[in-house]
């Protein structure tokens, strides 16, 4: 998630900006659990929040849960800046559980606070937290559930209940001060973070992280790399030694391999949705741990590799994995631009598909921003985060493609004559469907989102 990033998407709508979108969305949603009560209108305008902090819609409602600075409830520290990717884990007696990433560099303004048994390098700033929340959403216990990690952006969560935690940065030992090499993948239990403790994922590729989402039925895991300059990022799969094998099976090791569409070495090229490449192909990673050259530059054959800029998003729907391109710039050196992609990968066709592509419509200058994190909404469509400069939001995409703003951030970090807003991260649904948890990176603030959601 770059702060440098302003591609600007839009359309006029009548809840104010939104953004515009092209493509079989309907495709995103077959076979899920959302798509048996698919939504086809967003839930009206969005109404000033008398306290400055979260603009809804009529009839939502917010529960500000953490905020940065706080004290964490485990007297650890304080709560630390950054908020940014998350999951939400149901728990007994209607408990939930939230994991939440810290993307936090050398520069970090709150580190995550050094636990014993619980710190990979002390140098590092990162790490995630975990949130026990009751049935009514009340805070039970937040602590510190990984720490000494860097640059924690995304990840993803398992089959078997825990959060793989990505490090966007490919610094080693050395760098920044820090005592052991990063980019690597963590796995962080929920409620019991000492059972998986603070070991990099090695095997699962030493780069610049995104996210990852796991094929339920076999095990497979795929990861973006957010690679903002050329040489851009790949998107890989990794083939563990004991998929689905429970916490702390990914340890064991496995294959990294990276994806070769033939004839197709930038997806920027690709403009229109509804295109797809068959007989997709997977390359061994040479080197997984990137020891003399990072794994976008390696040697992949004479097939060479397919490249694409800003991955981000990763999800599973149905029998397919999907990921995001959040842009694409001939400036910072695509083969063409475009502003923001999904794709939808189908193992057992080997197909690849673009399925959405991202305006702008209509006029450029109004807000809208590249897709970042995205998850499935309970009603259907998608809850797309919105990064980049200007007004942020959270958007709504219905099946039908409209798209609708579901949250703005009325948190001004700037002055009154030049305010600044900070992008949303993380969004997640609780396991009923019935809250909406989603964070603001900066000033680091975790909301709970309640209203009629399945209306």
């Amino acid at each position: 998630m770059s702060a440098t990033r302003r591609q600007v998407l839009a359309q006029a709508r009548a809840v104010g900006a939104g953004i515009a979108f092209t493509g079989a969305l309907s495709e995103l949603f077959a076979g899920t659990a959302a798509a048996r009560n698919l939504g086809d209108t967003g839930y009206g305008p969005l109404v000033p929040d008398p306290h400055g902090l979260l603009d809804l819609p009529k009839g939502f409602r917010y529960t500000v849960l953490s905020r940065e600075g706080e004290r964490l409830r485990s007297g650890e520290g304080p709560v630390p800046s950054n908020h940014d990717g998350m999951a939400a884990f149901a728990g007994p007696a209607n408990r939930t559980h939230l994991v939440r990433n810290h993307e936090n560099r050398v520069t970090a303004k709150i580190p995550v606070p050094t636990v014993a048994g619980l710190t990979y390098d002390p140098a590092g700033k990162g790490g995630c937290t975990a949130l026990t929340l009751d049935a009514g959403r009340r805070v039970l216990s937040e602590r510190v559930a990984i720490a000494g990690t860097a640059v924690n952006c995304a990840g993803g969560r398992t089959p078997w209940g825990t959060w793989l935690t990505c490090e966007e940065t490919e610094d080693r030992a050395g760098t920044n001060g820090y005592t052991k090499d990063h980019g690597f993948i963590f796995e962080v239990h929920p409620t019991d973070p000492h059972r998986t403790g603070a070991v990099p994922l090695t095997a699962m590729g030493r780069f610049q992280h995104e996210a990852i989402a796991v094929d339920p039925r076999h095990g497979v895991v795929y990861e973006t790399e957010d690679a903002f300059d050329k040489p851009f990022g790949l998107f890989y799969r990794f083939l563990p030694e004991k998929p689905l094998g429970g916490v702390g099976s990914l340890r064991a090791g496995g294959r990294l391999q990276a994806m070769r569409v033939p004839g197709v070495p930038d997806l920027s090229t690709v403009q229109e949705t509804g295109a797809h490449f068959d007989g997709v192909e997977w390359a061994d990673v040479p080197d997984p741990l990137a020891t003399g050259t990072p794994t976008r530059l390696q040697d992949y054959g004479p097939g060479g590799i397919t490249h694409a800029q800003k991955l981000e998003g990763c999800y599973w729907g149905g029998s397919c994995v999907y990921f995001v391109s959040s842009f694409a710039r001939a400036a910072n050196g695509s083969a063409a631009d475009h502003y923001g992609q999904i794709w939808r990968y189908d193992p057992a066709r080997r197909r690849l598909t673009l399925v959405v592509v991202f305006g702008p419509d209509t006029d450029v200058r109004l807000p809208g921003e590249s897709p970042d994190n995205i998850c499935l909404a309970p009603s259907g469509g998608l809850m797309v985060c919105e990064d980049g400069n200007g007004a942020q939001h959270v958007f709504g995409v219905t099946r039908a493609g409209e798209v609708y703003a579901m949250a703005r951030n009325r948190q001004n970090t700037g002055t009154a004559q030049e305010p600044e807003w900070g992008e949303f991260a993380g969004v997640t649904f609780a396991p009923d469907g019935r809250t909406m948890y989603v964070n603001c990176y900066t000033p680091g603030t975790t909301f709970a989102v309640t209203g009629p959601w399945r209306r």
